[in-house]
């Protein structure tokens, strides 16, 4: 079967779910992940065939119910990193992206330092935080096994030491009584009510113990890694946080009212309040 045929039946059954666009953009991303074949390769050679279709047509079935493309070829790039990801990890989002940055540029110590990602998930965090701070020591935590096995893969496929913990942030006060310079977190902030405004792929598919919170309490996880940071942070040592948009002015109250010096709240490039940083005091 030709390529460009197959290209003709992606769009006629997923440009009125994703828009052409996006549905192009799909088709290449499997044609280069299982056939090899890049964009400019097809577009100089429309005639290229592959013998078996099958596994291409069964990502278009996995595309036609929300399965995202991430998930599909079992991959995604983060900071110019290579990532494995499966439906017990969040597919990192350009936002994180944005925390990982500023982190990055506000670290100007080049002496050993000791950072903690807690809620890694896929280690996107931390791994990008360990690649480029070749001086850090790396700690990642996390209360699912699962999630673990799969950052612990991409650390090792980046090639960078972490020292993976499983613990649940919400029972733990202290990890082997190390005090840390930096602790950053990702944690679940989108509220069950905001549920309607999140798309099927996400709803159906990622982990929704890393996504939700209850609407009586959408700072649960805030407030126990900010009294974990009381304790397990050096003087001076720094705290971060990608947030809920709609909860900036909350995290600044939560962070001033335990004495966090120095509040820092930040829009991503969407102009959303969505990264906050403290220094204890």
């Amino acid at each position: 079967m030709k390529l460009k045929h197959l290209k003709n039946i992606f769009h006629e059954d997923l440009d009125a779910i994703y828009g052409e666009d996006e549905v192009d953009s799909f088709f290449y991303m499997l044609i280069k992940d299982y056939f090899d074949v890049s964009r400019i390769q097809l577009a100089t050679n429309p005639k290229y065939a592959i013998d078996d279709p099958e596994r291409i047509l069964e990502s278009l079935s996995f595309l036609r119910d929300h399965v995202p493309i991430q998930y599909i070829i079992g991959q995604t790039e983060f900071y110019g990193l290579p990532f494995k990801v499966n439906n017990h990890v969040l597919i990192p989002r350009p936002e994180t992206e944005e925390l990982v940055e500023r982190i990055l540029k506000q670290t100007t110590n080049t002496g050993p330092i000791k950072i903690l990602d807690i809620g890694t998930g896929s280690g996107c965090i931390a791994i990008s935080l360990a690649k480029h701070l070749p001086n850090a020591k790396v700690y990642a935590l996390d209360v699912s096994e699962k999630a673990l096995a799969v950052a612990k893969q991409n650390a090792k496929l980046n090639a960078v030491n972490i020292e993976f913990i499983e613990a649940d942030i919400l029972k733990t006060e202290t990890i082997q009584n190390l005090k840390f310079d930096i602790i950053v977190s990702n944690p679940p902030y989108v509220r069950e009510k905001e549920k309607a405004l999140m798309k099927p792929n996400v709803l159906e598919n990622e982990p929704h113990i890393a996504l939700f919170v209850k609407d009586n309490n959408p700072l649960i996880f805030y407030e126990a890694i900010t009294h974990f940071a009381i304790l397990n942070l050096v003087e001076k040592g720094v705290l971060y946080f990608e947030i809920n948009e709609y909860l900036g002015k909350n995290m600044i109250e939560l962070l001033h009212d335990n004495n966090f010096l120095n509040i820092e709240l930040k829009q991503d490039v969407f102009k959303k309040d969505r990264m906050i940083k403290g220094i204890k005091s």
